[in-house]
């Protein structure tokens, strides 16, 4: 009999968000709760959230996700944003978790890359 092993899919989102507020894009506890509420609403458990705020500007936030991880990196001098998404399973819609941040952000304009990963599926003989 044929049985799943190492079954193993995931959707990886790259987007380029712009347009934004360089004010939003320096406060680091907006942008965690933005990106907590983000991942959350699109279906993913938020393990734990960091972030840090550089010199002279700009922020850096990770979202550590039972199903993988988000991030953030602010650039206020040009209202930019690049965020990153991944999420294995189908629980998670890192699709969703990008517009639901775009939402927050107000941006003007985002540009998304989806990247399937894994395979699906894999068998073996026992």
């Amino acid at each position: 009999m044929a049985r799943e092993i190492g079954a193993f899919t995931g959707r990886h989102v790259l987007a380029e968000l712009r347009g934004i507020a360089p004010g939003l894009l320096d406060d680091p506890a907006f942008l965690r709760e933005a990106l907590r509420s983000a991942v959350t609403e699109a279906g993913a458990t938020v393990r734990e959230v960091v972030g840090h705020r550089f010199e002279p500007q700009g922020v850096t936030v990770l979202a550590l996700l039972a199903e993988s991880h988000a991030s953030v990196h602010t650039y206020p001098e040009i209202g930019a944003v690049f965020a990153d998404v991944f999420t294995c399973g189908d629980q998670a819609d890192p699709v969703l978790a990008v517009r639901l941040l775009s939402a927050a952000l107000d941006a003007a304009d985002v540009e998304m890359s989806v990247v399937e990963r894994g395979e699906k599926h894999v068998t073996a003989d026992r």
